[in-house]
């Protein structure tokens, strides 16, 4: 699959992103090795290859869990302009 100078603006349009000229030719050319890459993948032969949760197929090593940390809730807050029954007050951006 390869990507044309079309298809990238479309994808930069729905990004919400301007690109130069310069900029459209590097990410078509980025978009396509990294198209080609997968490709690469795909063509590797899996068949009768179990899928592994870890590819170093160990164990997790767990720790305890333990509070390392007091509780910094009411040190979080004395930055805060404006807090009402533990909550961060912001303006309204969003008109109904």
């Amino acid at each position: 699959m390869s990507l044309s100078k079309e298809d990238v603006l479309h994808i930069a349009h729905l990004a919400h992103i301007d690109l130069s000229e310069a900029q459209i030719a590097k990410m078509q050319c980025e978009l396509n090795d990294i198209f080609e890459m997968i490709e690469q993948i795909r063509a590797v032969n899996t068949d009768g290859i179990e899928p592994m949760l870890h590819p170093m197929d160990g164990e997790e090593r767990l720790r305890e869990d333990v509070v390392a940390e007091e509780d910094i809730r009411q040190a979080a807050f004395e930055n805060a302009p404006e807090v009402s029954d533990s909550m961060f007050l912001v303006p309204q951006y969003v008109e109904s």
